[in-house]
Parts: C-alpha cells; sequence; structure tokens
C-alpha cells in the first residue's frame, strides 16, 4: 500500500530543512536505511534514510526546496499503484499550501517581484507540476505548439508558485506555463536562473539606487542570525583583555614541529602543532585550575561543570560553526591537534552531526589567520564565556634595558557576568597567560 514520506527531525533543534539532493529517482526500489536525501539543516547536511521498503513511486519536492517539518517529500508504494488520492489528486504533486492573509493575491495581478524585493521564504514547496509539466504522461500523436508565456503580462500562477519565483527571483511574465490554459507550475521553474531586473541590468540613473545582489538565507544563517540575535538579546556581556608574550609559545611550537619532522617515516607528511592547538590545550588547564569559569547559568543555580569540552569556532562560507572538543584536560596536544583539523575539515564540508557541535563548555574563536589584533566575540549560549583571539604580532618590546623585535598576541574574554564575575574573568586570564609564558606546563598539565 503506497505511503507518503514525510520530513523527520534529524536534529534536535531543526524545524525546517532544505532538500539538497535526491539519491533515489523515481521508479527506484528503496529498502531500509538507504540514503534517499541529503538535508541542509540549521546544523549541517544531515543525510535522511529510509524506514520503509518499497518503489519511489513519486517525488514532491524538487532540490533546493525549503520544507517544514512533517512536510510529505516523497510517495513510496508498489510499482503501478494508484497514488492520485495520496498526491491530492493534481498527478503527482501534493496539496498546495494554503496562502497567508499577506500572500493572497486576486487573480491576474501583476507578477511577483523577484527576490529584490522580498525577503527570502522558510516555506517548503509542497506542490509538484502535472503529469503534462513532467513529462511523465504519454505523448500524443502530434507535438503541440511550444508554451509561450502570457501576451497581456498576466501571470497566471497559483499563490505557491508565485512565492517559489520570488523565493529563486524569477520574474514570471517571462516564463512559458505548461498546466491547463497556460498556468504555471512549478515544474517550469526548475532550472531557470534568476533574471536581473531592469533596474540590476542598466545603471542606476542620476538619483537612483542600483539594485541589491540578492543572497537567500541557507537554514545554517538562519541559525546563526537567531542564536546570535538571541546571544546578545538575552545574555549581559563584558570584556577582559590581556596582551601575552609570545616568544616562549612560539619557541616550543618551532621545536615540537621539528621533533615531528625529524621522527616522521621517510615519505610520510609529519604532523604540525599550531599556536592555535596549544591554546586549546592551556585554556583546558585553566578551566580545570578555574572552574567556575567553566560554567553556565540556569534560572535556578548556577552549573559549575566537571568536563572540559572546548568548542572551537571553524569559518565556512555561511558564518561560523563551532564543533567540539570533548574532554581537552584528558588529551595531548598532538591528539587536540589532529581532532581540531578532522572536525573544521568535516564542519566545512557540512559533515558535522548535531551532537559535534552541541553541549560544549567554552568557546575558542581565533580570527588571527586573517590579520585581526583583537576582538570580543558573542557568547555562545548556554556557555558563560568565549575567548577571542587575534593574530601573533611582530612588534619591538623592552627586555630588560633593551628594546628587542618580540611576539605579542593579544587575548579577550566575553564573559556572562550573571556566572562569570570580573574577578573569575581576570583570574583565569592570569593563569592562562603564565601557561602560554611557560608553555613546558602545557606538555605536563
Amino acid at each position: 500500500m503506497a505511503k507518503v514520506l514525510e520530513l523527520p527531525k534529524l536534529s534536535p533543534t531543526m524545524e525546517e530543512g532544505q532538500i539538497s539532493a535526491w539519491h533515489k529517482k523515481e521508479g527506484d526500489t528503496i529498502d531500509i536505511d538507504d540514503l534517499l536525501a541529503d538535508v541542509e539543516t540549521d546544523k549541517a547536511t544531515m543525510e535522511y534514510k529510509s524506514f520503509d521498503r518499497g518503489t519511489l513511486l513519486k517525488i514532491l519536492v524538487p532540490p533546493g526546496s525549503v520544507v517544514q517539518l512533517g512536510q510529505p517529500v516523497a510517495i513510496i508504494g508498489n510499482p503501478g499503484e494508484d497514488i492520485s488520492a495520496l498526491a491530492g489528486g493534481s498527478g503527482g504533486g501534493a496539496p498546495a499550501p494554503q496562502p497567508s492573509a499577506a500572500e493572497a493575491q486576486p487573480k491576474g495581478d501583476r507578477a511577483a517581484q523577484p527576490a529584490g524585493g522580498a525577503a527570502p521564504s522558510g516555506e517548503a514547496p509542497a506542490t509538484t507540476a502535472p503529469p503534462a509539466a513532467r513529462g511523465d504522461a504519454v505523448s500524443p500523436p502530434t507535438q503541440p505548439a511550444a508554451p509561450q508565456p502570457s501576451s497581456d503580462g498576466r501571470v497566471k500562477a497559483s499563490p505557491y508558485v508565485r512565492k517559489l519565483g520570488r523565493e529563486r527571483g524569477l520574474d514570471l511574465t517571462s516564463v512559458a506555463g505548461t498546466g491547463p490554459r497556460g498556468r504555471i507550475v512549478a515544474r517550469d521553474l526548475e532550472g531557470l536562473k534568476p533574471a536581473p531586473t531592469a533596474a540590476a541590468a542598466a545603471p542606476a540613473a542620476p538619483g537612483e539606487l542600483a539594485a541589491p545582489e540578492v543572497r537567500p538565507l541557507s537554514m545554517m544563517r538562519k541559525a546563526i542570525a537567531r542564536r546570535l540575535t538571541e546571544s546578545k538579546q538575552t545574555v549581559p556581556h563584558f570584556y577582559l583583555s590581556i596582551d601575552v608574550d609570545a616568544d616562549p609559545l612560539n619557541a616550543l611550537r618551532e621545536q615540537i614541529n621539528a621533533d615531528l619532522a625529524a621522527t616522521a617515516a621517510e615519505g610520510e607528511k609529519p604532523p604540525k602543532i599550531s599556536f592555535n592547538d596549544l591554546l586549546v590545550k592551556a585554556c583546558a588547564i585553566a578551566l580545570v585550575r578555574v572552574p567556575e569559569c567553566n560554567a553556565q547559568f540556569t534560572s535556578d543555580a548556577i552549573l559549575i561543570h566537571r568536563r572540559v569540552d572546548i568548542s572551537v569556532a571553524v569559518a565556512v562560507p555561511e558564518g561560523l560553526v563551532t564543533p567540539v572538543v570533548r574532554d581537552v584536560d584528558r588529551k595531548q596536544v598532538l591528539d587536540i591537534a589532529a581532532e581540531v583539523r578532522e572536525l573544521a575539515g568535516r564542519a566545512k564540508a557540512k559533515k558535522l552531526r548535531p551532537e559535534e557541535m552541541a553541549n560544549g563548555t567554552f568557546s575558542i574563536s581565533n580570527l588571527g589567520m586573517y590579520g585581526i589584533d583583537n576582538f570580543g566575540a558573542v557568547i555562545n549560549p548556554p556557555e558563560g564565556a568565549i575567548l577571542a583571539v587575534g593574530q601573533v604580532r611582530r612588534e619591538p618590546v623592552v627586555r630588560g634595558e633593551q628594546v628587542v623585535p618580540g611576539r605579542r598576541w593579544g587575548l579577550t574574554l566575553s564573559c556572562d557576568p550573571r556566572v562569570v564575575a570580573g574577578a573569575v574573568g581576570a583570574t583565569f586570564l592570569k593563569v592562562l597567560r603564565q601557561l602560554l609564558e611557560h608553555p613546558t606546563q602545557i606538555l605536563i598539565g
């Protein structure tokens, strides 16, 4: 018996997802645990696997569609089975969602404006084209004339298709509809590229503003925006900064990397230790020594964590993600270095699992590789603090009675004062500075 497959919850915070790609096509046999599709969520790109056996009879949403939890995405059953009832009687498409009051428009109103005039919507497609548009009906003996755009400039399309056009930046007045009486259906929009508006195609006239480039929000970008807004609105921030003598740490790092290169097998690429790897370990030791900084605020109590799980911010095209290195205080620097690189690689490929980005106790955000000297990072709730790391700077320093070349390193601790009081944050930075300026303690701590 045919069955509708709905979008499941693939991560704890997921509310909607974007179908990145289908790995099965209509007519394919499906078994339990077969990979059906890749779904981009607020955390990462997740694998949507089948819980059922059967034949994939109909794909209800095309790649690129944003889908709400529980929304139908496909139909499976037995080959040749009648699915018209499940598909809403529209020849394979799920029933279109009812338009909101803002979207309801009279028949024949003007074409939807391209995405430059409307914010991208998070609503998901729920219809596909009728058989005529999909090309899965039997071809008639004679070839029909190619569809033409409406000559009177009117757009014949449902509110859903209008919304889809806005999200993709398409001018529907130039789209040839293949539905009944030339109606534009969702299938007609597949593969079309946004066309620049007249304002965008031509230089702006004097006194006019040029149209901006429109980049719709990804699932991850929406989640990042939501969490950053929540953090700055609900978590008070204050900042403590120090400047560290980085010469001893640099000498230790160079010695470690030289030893690793000397002991590597012939033809084997030796691992390398970075300033950041040593810093992650130093922060773990400092958190053990100042556990009040390894804490979070709740409405009833302050939670002092007994584990040291450090979230390491990684830059991706959509912003920042924070994979978590677990039990850092119990790991050696080489192991931390390998784990950070592995997590960062999977973060950039959107292959992290949700649990690998959750339940950190402290965060580190390093922008030194971008030439930044100092900055204040936004706390990653529910953590109580985050360390912002600048570049290691070459500059003159005073040693004894002489001015000599040296290295300095700017670090700024963002604290939630409900958890990390000023004295607690200052104590943590004092311990951290001691570790970084006497770095052999990092290796034996």
